[in-house]
């Protein structure tokens, strides 16, 4: 089955109201809980690059040295 958004959304409102909120709690848990995924993924790979020396440290006019240059 091929839905559009459109029909998905028409779908949604066929439903009784009490069946749209949980369906909307049920989508914004699952929004939280990829961001939060990718929070940890970018904090997991941070820490490794730290850890081989892939990170520079420096002031704000370094880094705009830097890309100046």
């Amino acid at each position: 089955m091929n839905m559009t958004f459109n029909d998905l959304i028409d779908t949604v409102d066929e439903l009784p109201p009490e069946e749209q909120e949980v369906l909307a709690d049920v989508i914004n848990k699952r929004i939280i809980e990829r961001k939060r995924n990718e929070i940890i993924n970018d904090v997991i790979q941070g820490r490794k690059d730290y850890q081989e020396g892939n990170v520079r440290r420096g002031s704000v006019a370094d880094l705009m040295k830097d890309l100046t240059e």
